[in-house]
């Protein structure tokens, strides 16, 4: 089993179709109590994974947490290293890319589909004084959110006077405030002059 995270490994694994069925319908279940992220269902995957179904060492689970916590990108990423080591466990490579599909679309699909449904429903009903009220109270919310992760990741880099990467800023804000290009088309320009080396 080598390339396991941590030094405590969890025995030999034989995992049924019922157990890898259980495995994706319990990170379903906790999709839809992750309300502040898939992060706040740490304590119940403990449970259901070391204490419970034993698939999982204790180094194993604080390994991926801790690594993904370290790792760049979403968070979420420690779901994919728990699937990947339970797989692992079972020695087999094909299980653990198995693992990793499993955990992830389980704790995925359920708030995805959640968020695209309401998402429609508030779009239907954009007029209803609830829903307006709604999102113009987040607006200035989002917005502040925005630019405070803008400020740490333009003041994070070696070089903080870099006066391309604030022209870059400064132009993107004006033409998201004065135009309706899409956000997209704004991180693809910043895409393409990163990899040309202009920020």
């Amino acid at each position: 089993m080598s390339g396991a995270i941590g030094s405590q490994l969890a025995p030999q694994l034989v995992l049924g179709w019922s157990d890898w069925l259980g495995l994706f319908v319990h990170y379903m279940m906790l999709s839809l109590m992750s309300l502040g992220g898939a992060i706040s269902t740490t304590s119940e995957m403990h449970r259901y994974l070391v204490e419970d179904k034993g698939w999982l060492s204790q180094a194993q689970f604080s390994d991926s947490i801790a690594l993904a916590q370290a790792a760049p990108g979403p968070n979420v990423l420690f779901v994919a290293l728990m699937g990947w080591h339970v797989g692992l466990n079972t020695g087999s490579l094909p299980a653990a890319f198995a693992g990793v599909a499993v955990t992830m679309f389980g704790i995925m699909l359920p708030s995805t589909i959640f968020t695209y449904q309401v998402s429609q429903w508030g779009h239907r009903n954009r007029e209803l004084r609830a829903v307006r009220a709604f999102k113009q109270g987040m607006a200035p919310l989002v917005i502040a959110m925005l630019l405070a992760t803008s400020w740490l990741l333009a003041t994070a880099g070696p070089d903080r006077s870099s006066w391309p990467l604030w022209a870059l800023a400064a132009v993107s804000c004006l033409v998201i405030w004065r135009t309706r290009l899409h956000l997209l088309w704004m991180l693809a320009a910043g895409a393409l002059l990163g990899a040309l080396g202009f920020v």
